[in-house]
Parts: C-alpha cells; sequence; structure tokens
C-alpha cells in the first residue's frame, strides 16, 4: 500500500475509529489463555501478544514521530517503520501481552490529544511519505486503515483459538 491508496477521512470520523482501537485490543487479550497469547496463526503471521507490541511500536515509534513532525517542520521526510524487522529484532513473544496494550492505548490517547485540537490549517500540514505528500489529515486515514487490518487479523486469529 502507497501513500495514494490510504483513505481520507473527517477528523472526527478519524478519532472515533482511533479512539476505539486500543479496547478492541485488551477486549480480544481477555479472552485466550496466557499459552494461547502467543500462538501464530501462520510462521509469518504476528501472535495477539506481537499485535499488542506492533501496535504499540509503531503508534510511539511511526505515527506520534509522523505527526509532531509534520506539525513541527516544513514537509518533512516521513520515515517508514519496518513492523516485520522491527518484531524480528525484538523478542515480542516473551513481553506481556496486557503491558504492551496498555502502552498501546496510552500512545494512542497521547495522539489523539495531539490532533483532536487541529484546525484546518494545521490538518493540511504536508510532509513526503514513501516519495507521496500527505497531509496530517491522510496520515489519520493511514493510521486508521492501518487498524482496520489488524483489526480483521486479530479477530480471525481470535475466531480460530476460540475454535481449538
Amino acid at each position: 500500500m502507497n501513500a495514494a491508496d490510504f483513505p481520507r477521512v473527517g477528523l472526527q470520523g478519524a478519532i472515533a475509529s482511533l479512539a476505539a482501537m486500543p479496547a478492541f485490543v485488551e477486549a480480544a487479550l481477555r479472552a485466550p489463555g496466557p499459552g494461547e497469547l502467543v500462538l501464530r496463526p501462520a510462521p509469518e503471521g504476528f501472535a495477539l501478544v506481537e499485535q499488542a507490541c506492533h501496535l504499540r511500536d509503531l503508534e510511539r515509534e511511526g505515527y506520534l514521530v509522523r505527526v509532531r513532525r509534520m506539525l513541527a517542520e516544513e514537509r518533512p521526510d516521513l520515515a517508514p517503520f519496518d513492523g516485520a524487522a522491527v518484531a524480528a529484532s525484538r523478542d515480542y513473544l516473551s513481553e506481556d501481552a496486557h503491558a504492551a496494550a496498555r502502552a498501546f492505548a496510552f500512545a494512542r490517547r497521547e495522539l489523539l490529544g495531539l490532533v483532536a485540537p487541529l484546525g484546518e490549517a494545521e490538518l493540511a500540514r504536508e510532509g513526503f511519505f514513501e516519495g507521496k505528500r500527505i497531509c496530517v489529515l491522510d496520515l489519520l486515514g493511514m493510521i486508521a486503515g492501518h487498524d482496520r487490518g489488524h483489526r480483521e487479523e486479530i479477530e480471525r486469529l481470535v475466531d480460530d483459538l476460540e475454535a481449538t
């Protein structure tokens, strides 16, 4: 997916969608037993604990950094976040899934606190991501799209765990 594929969303719609994700993640982690939190759906897929860690790290090291830079700098080049490489370099399977989910929720509240009061001019501030010019509102759409993808993965994973 490239920046042009990210959906444009209204601010209030984005805030509502983004605000719902942490509670969804925490609820998904409550259903399985501790041993099931580390079960991968496939060798290349994320276990539930890895989902929580990935969302936490991307929120803190990717999305928050991008929003801050777009608000503070003139058209910054925004670095990609290689989730697979980060996951491979960190031992997500040994982490506490619930602690990761709480850290994700904290970072998401921080992100929402940054964007909720923004006016039209701030939402239109631009940066470059993967060679495309995007604005803050585009970035929020990108985050919402990423959340949707992970929500679907987590739902399938929980369904599969409940079926076994």
